[in-house]
């Protein structure tokens, strides 16, 4: 398994095109969610990825702080092909993805929106919950929250 990080400017088209086409197989067609995935926020994102023979496994994009919110990073989109789930690839990704923010942004506090059912997944990860449950595209969330000044993937489940 290869793991691959790069920012918006430096993927290729097929490496593009995959994630794109994971992020719709995920979030559009299999959950049946029909959402603006394009959001003029991966030209600013950082692309974290595994791949194995070619193909794109598991992907989660790495948001950096912004000028509202300077104290603030985010993982989102966060997402694995149907074949590859139960491998571990995610749990795996989303360490990598939280070791990269912190080299970063140590001080930083990476927030989340996290579908309800995988409260338990990122809590393993190291997340807590806060603030009350809301929909988002009909889907139940939650905001959960990872200070990355206490993180360490020792302490991560």
């Amino acid at each position: 398994m290869e793991f691959h990080l790069k920012h918006f400017d430096e993927l290729s088209l097929d490496e593009l095109y995959q994630l794109l086409k994971l992020r719709q197989d995920v979030f559009i067609i299999e959950q049946m969610c029909p959402f603006p995935d394009i959001d003029n926020l991966d030209q600013t994102a950082l692309h974290l990825w595994c791949q194995q023979g070619g193909k794109m496994l598991a992907y989660l994009r790495l948001l950096p702080p912004t000028a509202e919110r300077p104290d603030v990073v985010s993982l989102g989109r966060v997402c694995s092909a149907f074949e590859a789930r139960g491998g571990g690839y995610t749990r795996q990704l989303v360490q990598q993805g939280l070791q990269e923010l912190q080299q970063r942004f140590p001080q930083a506090r990476c927030e989340i929106g996290a579908q309800s059912y995988l409260l338990a997944f990122y809590q393993r990860a190291g997340f807590q919950v806060f603030g009350e449950p809301y929909l988002e595209d009909g889907i139940p969330h939650r905001h959960m929250v990872c200070p990355l000044a206490q993180w360490s993937p020792a302490r991560a489940q």
